[in-house]
């Protein structure tokens, strides 16, 4: 008999989901930072964008991870 998912898969997926969404929003424009908090941290240097990138791949990859592991919880045998 298949055990029910908990809602902690949920949440990890969908955190996965909104880092993956903002990690592909800063490989697209790389300036999302400037338009929408109107100010630029790195003054223009991109530092702070590719360390976004770094952050969000891990972050992602982990939370994905991590609702892995929650899915074969709920699987038999």
């Amino acid at each position: 008999m298949k055990k029910r998912l908990r809602s902690v898969f949920w949440w990890e997926l969908g955190g996965a989901a909104l880092s993956a969404g903002l990690l592909l929003a800063t490989l697209i424009n790389k300036e999302w930072i400037e338009t929408v908090f109107g100010i630029d941290p790195d003054a223009g240097s991109g530092v702070l964008e590719w360390a976004i990138v770094a952050a969000l791949s891990v972050v992602t990859l982990g939370l994905l991870a991590s609702s892995r592991v929650e899915w074969r919880r709920s699987q038999p045998g």
